[in-house]
């Protein structure tokens, strides 16, 4: 009976196929095969891991196990033959001199990978305080951006969790033509007064998932860029920094639309800037921006908690001549509740003969402790629907006059 009840099992584990599950190849950067050393640079023994690894024919792990190595620069790149996953356990420096890099524009990079997984609890480390010194780019058109820490290009159906990126000299991460990629329980650090570490840019890119993670830097958070499309930010904390952003918007020719961004439960403690959209006055072509929703926004101590901003001209680079092109609309700000920084607290600027059209404001619950005047809102070229808003913040001021360019 014994061997007949075992028989039957057996032959119901091949029906329903309940083979043991193929554990993935680990390539270990300091195993005898590759040789790095915690205090050494990795950046030779880690390439030939990644290549090994890229062209395994089974999934595959490169780890880099805990401790401290110095790392010049890497450029990983597929298409590879399986899912990849790189688990950095440990720290990873770059150069203090971004002189140092071949490709003056990115420390780490990753390229052309489908199934990418980005993980591990480790800490890319920028080491960007000379960098943030000799950035002139607020003043230059013509600098030449230091490099981004981790720039992420062309990456298919990946995640990236689970990893800190510290003190980049530039933006920490860089997304750009990446479809259906999750990125979750980040750590991203950098001064407030490091000038321009964007926490995640995005641009150009489809379905991107932002989640669970905790950015404080001396820009934007999140900024989306044009031709990006179903973004989701949930569940982040920013600040300090200049808050969540769509934009800049309108700067260069031919760029496309965005559409299809939801920001939903997230906190914002004392940034610059809250919820902001932002576009060039004199943008060269016409484009869009629409279907854009922001609800369930905890603000402590924001300064500009709501802000459509169609006049932003940093550091004087543009000049108020034709109006922004952009087309605002279908944009709605639901469940925002916290404490402003700066009496003005709802600020909705859009452009003259193009106005922004079905903007919402629903249950904002804005508070001001300040002494620089009462609690108020102004609205320019909209009319939005308001809907559990107070008289303060609900457009208090329509202003028809020309108004003067935003700086910051």
């Amino acid at each position: 009976m014994a061997m007949k009840l075992s028989f039957l099992a057996m032959l119901l584990c091949i029906l329903l196929a309940c083979t043991p599950k193929a554990h993935a190849s680990v390539f270990d950067v300091t195993s005898a095969t590759y040789g790095a050393k915690p205090g050494s640079d990795v950046s030779t023994a880690l390439a030939k891991a990644w290549s090994d690894a890229c062209a395994s024919p089974s999934a595959s792990k490169v780890v880099v196990p805990s401790g401290t190595y110095k790392l010049k620069e890497a450029n990983f790149r597929g298409p590879c033959k399986a899912p990849i996953e790189m688990q950095v356990q440990g720290i990873l420096q770059g150069p203090a001199d971004a002189g140092q890099l071949t490709r003056p524009d990115t420390w780490v990079g990753f390229q052309y990978i489908d199934m990418l997984t980005l993980s591990g609890g480790g800490t890319f480390d920028g080491q960007g305080a000379l960098s943030w010194n000799q950035n002139d780019c607020h003043k230059n058109k013509n600098c030449k951006p230091p490099p981004v820490n981790l720039r992420f290009e062309f990456l298919t159906n990946s995640k990236v969790q689970d990893i800190t990126s510290l003190n980049s000299k530039f933006f920490h991460m860089h997304v750009f033509r990446c479809n259906h990629t999750t990125f979750q329980q980040l750590t991203i650090t950098a001064p407030d007064e490091s000038r321009n570490t964007d926490g995640i840019h995005i641009g150009a890119s489809t379905a991107i998932n932002i989640t669970h993670s905790k950015i404080g830097t001396g820009d934007d958070c999140i900024s989306i860029g044009d031709d990006s499309h179903e973004i989701t930010v949930t569940d982040v904390t920013c600040g300090p920094g200049h808050g969540i952003s769509i934009g800049s918007l309108g700067k260069y020719k031919e760029e496309k639309d965005v559409t299809g961004i939801i920001v939903k439960n997230c906190t914002l403690t004392n940034t610059e800037n809250g919820l902001r959209i932002k576009t060039f006055p004199d943008s060269p072509s016409p484009s869009t921006a629409s279907g854009i929703h922001y609800e369930d926004i905890i603000m402590v101590n924001v300064s500009n908690p709501i802000l459509i901003d169609q006049l932003y001209c940093p550091y004087t680079q543009c000049e108020q001549k034709p109006p922004s092109k952009v087309k605002i609309s279908d944009v709605s700000f639901k469940n925002i509740k916290g404490s402003s920084f700066t009496p003005l607290a709802v600020k909705l600027v859009c452009t003259t003969g193009i106005p922004c059209e079905n903007v919402e404001l629903t249950d904002i619950d804005l508070t001001y402790g300040g002494n620089k005047g009462p609690l108020t809102s102004m609205c320019s070229n909209v009319k939005p629907t308001i809907t559990g808003v107070t008289k303060a913040l609900g457009c208090a001021t329509s202003s028809l006059a020309p108004l003067p360019l935003s700086k910051k």
